[in-house]
């Protein structure tokens, strides 16, 4: 019954030894051996075997991407307080045994670790910064991170790291500073929405005047052509009166007739013309018999200087 039992232990014994001989490593994870406290070698992401009792586990190394949020402060070259957030990507540089044992081995822990990063990305920005202006600040966020990088890049491949990226997510000023800063930019907008304005209303006021101008032109130039045809239009109405009176007396003269009628007649039609289109104003005539002859006698003595002119030409 004893040697059972003793079987039995042995049995279980061995299958103990036998089964922490496996390790079973996570993808994107190595794992460090150590044999009594010295590094021995690295355990790959799949099944591996160690020694039981003798080889010990001593940490386990993520490869993959980590990030870390950061909050401080810096002051610019004007004593102008700058606070900034960040976001800090890196990485294990990679997979070779040397950058593994740095990685393990360097730093306590991974308090220490991280300790140490963030103090050196923060004093990096702060002593770029601290040769900057505030208003340059807002507009070198690039270069700031361009500068930092070139810095960290050295420092974390000794560790064993890589830095991935590096992002400034914001960055603010005091209140006063920052209410100042708002101020002046509602000033320049205020001052370019001033200046938009004057010249909207010097284009309007100039095409205003042009329009103006152009309609000024147009309607001296038709008055011009209208003038010039009223009196074209009079020129002939008074050649053809000529023409016609002329033609009238002609025939009288044929017929025997004085042709002192012809200008009776054009008396009498011209006060009819008068009385028809007056449009209720009113004339004077004199209607009495020594009026008529007096106007006849005048109107004979024009048509006559006309007769005598015609002859002379």
């Amino acid at each position: 019954m004893a040697a059972e039992y003793t079987f039995l232990i042995v049995i279980f014994i061995l299958l103990v030894i036998v089964f922490s001989s496996f390790v079973s490593v996570k993808q994107g994870t190595i794992v460090v051996i150590t044999v009594f406290g010295k590094y021995r070698r690295i355990l790959t992401p799949g099944l591996n075997f160690k020694l039981p009792f003798i080889e010990n586990i001593y940490s386990k190394i993520s490869i993959q991407n980590r990030s870390v949020e950061l909050e401080f402060q810096a002051v610019t070259f004007d004593q102008a307080n700058v606070y900034f957030k960040a976001m800090l990507l890196y990485s294990v540089l990679d997979q070779q045994e040397e950058t593994i044992k740095n990685v393990a081995f360097k730093f306590v822990d991974e308090r220490n670790l991280m300790q140490a990063l963030i103090r050196t990305v923060e004093g990096s920005i702060r002593a770029f910064v601290a040769t900057k202006r505030q208003s340059e600040v807002l507009i070198l966020r690039r270069e700031i991170t361009e500068h930092v990088k070139e810095q960290l890049d050295v420092i974390l491949e000794g560790w064993g790291y890589h830095l991935q990226d590096l992002q400034l997510n914001d960055i603010t000023f005091d209140d006063v500073v920052m209410k100042s800063m708002s101020q002046v930019v509602a000033s320049n907008n205020l001052k370019a929405a001033a200046e938009n304005e004057g010249q909207a209303l010097l284009i309007t006021k100039t095409k205003a005047a042009e329009a103006e101008g152009n309609a000024i032109k147009i309607s001296a130039e038709a008055e011009r052509q209208a003038s010039q045809l009223r009196g074209q239009g009079v020129a002939l109405f008074r050649e053809e009166v000529a023409k016609g009176m002329s033609v009238a007396a002609k025939e009288m003269k044929e017929a025997n007739m004085d042709t002192s009628v012809i200008l009776f007649t054009m008396w009498t039609e011209s006060i009819k013309h008068f009385a028809e289109n007056s449009k209720g104003n009113v004339i004077f005539l004199d209607g009495s018999t020594d009026a008529m002859q007096q106007t006849m006698k005048q109107m004979m003595a024009l048509n006559q200087m006309n007769a005598t002119a015609s002859k002379g030409k």
